[in-house]
C-alpha cells in the first residue's frame, strides 16, 4: 500500500471514472483529503478520504484491496462502495464493526435555483437571530465544538478556510446556533454542511443559512453541491431548490465495534 502525495492523487482518476461525489473530485485534484493505492504508478484499487468520508475504488479483488481496507485509519469513518462488491469487502473486511446505512445523492442541476426563493428563505431567519459569514474570528469558535467542526475541520488552516471556504452561521444571542459551510471544496464548488443545535431546530434557521450559502456561491460562479444523510436532509434540499437522484447505501465503520 502506497499513500500519494496531493499532487499525486490524480494518478486515480481512471478508477474514479464518473464518480460523483465531489469530495472524490477534491482530491483527484489535489485539494485535501488523503489516498492511498495497491500502487502508485499503476494502481489497481484505491481509497480516496475526506473528512469522514471514504471512497475506495478499482477492483475489489486485487491482492492489495484487503490490505488497503485494513490500513484505513482508526476512526469513525462512512465508507461509500461503488458497487455491490466492494459492499460485500467492507463488510468482511469489518465483521461487527460495520453498520450498513442509506444516505441519498441529490441531483447537481446548475441552473436550478430561484434567487428570488432563496432570497426569501434568508429574510424569514427568525427575530432574534442574524447571520454572519464565517470568517477568521469565528473559526475557532466552531472548531472547537462538536457540533460546527465539520464546517471548517477539513482545511488545512484557518488561513486555508479563509481562502478557500465559504459558510454562515445564525448568531443568537451572540453565539452560533446554526449553519451552513464548505464541507470541502473543488474546483469550481464546495459540498455543503448544514447543521443546526437541537434547541433551534425547526425554526428556519437551516434553510436561512443554506439558502444564503447557495446564493454566495451562485454570485461566485460555484456549485453548491448537496449529498443527504436523512430525509429531513432531503427535504431541506427539496425546499432550496435540489431535486432527489436516488438513494444508496454505506457503511458506518466504528474502531471500537
Amino acid at each position: 500500500m502506497v499513500l500519494l502525495k496531493r499532487e499525486e492523487c490524480g494518478r486515480l482518476a481512471p478508477l474514479y471514472a464518473g464518480v460523483q461525489e465531489t469530495p472524490v473530485w477534491s482530491c483527484l485534484q489535489g485539494i485535501m483529503g488523503q489516498a492511498a493505492a495497491d500502487d502508485a504508478d499503476a494502481p489497481r484499487c484505491a481509497w480516496i478520504i475526506v473528512g469522514d468520508f471514504c471512497f475506495p475504488a478499482g477492483d475489489p479483488d486485487a491482492p492489495e484491496a484487503a490490505a488497503l481496507l485494513a490500513a484505513l485509519p482508526a476512526r469513525f469513518l462512512i465508507l461509500v462502495p461503488p458497487d455491490g462488491a466492494w459492499a460485500r469487502r467492507i463488510e468482511e473486511a469489518f465483521p461487527g464493526r460495520s453498520r450498513r446505512i442509506e444516505r441519498y445523492a441529490i441531483q447537481k442541476e446548475p441552473g436550478v435555483f430561484d434567487r428570488a426563493r432563496l432570497w426569501r428563505l434568508v429574510e424569514a431567519l427568525p427575530a432574534g437571530y442574524r447571520l454572519r459569514r464565517i470568517d477568521a474570528e469565528w473559526y475557532d469558535t466552531l472548531l472547537a465544538q462538536e457540533w460546527s467542526r465539520s464546517f471548517c475541520e477539513n482545511f488545512d488552516s484557518k488561513e486555508d478556510f479563509y481562502r478557500r471556504g465559504l459558510g454562515y452561521i445564525a448568531l443568537y444571542g451572540g453565539e452560533p446556533v446554526g449553519g451552513a459551510s464548505s464541507y470541502s471544496v473543488y474546483r469550481g464548488g464546495l459540498e455543503i454542511e448544514v447543521d443546526v443545535q437541537e434547541p433551534h431546530r425547526r425554526k428556519g434557521i437551516a434553510s436561512a443559512c443554506a439558502a444564503r450559502l447557495i446564493l454566495a456561491c451562485l454570485e461566485r460562479g460555484w456549485y453548491p453541491s448537496w449529498d443527504a444523510a436523512t430525509p429531513v436532509s432531503v427535504r431541506l434540499a427539496e425546499k432550496l431548490g435540489y431535486h432527489l437522484d436516488a438513494a444508496y447505501p454505506a457503511y458506518e465503520i466504528r474502531p471500537d465495534g
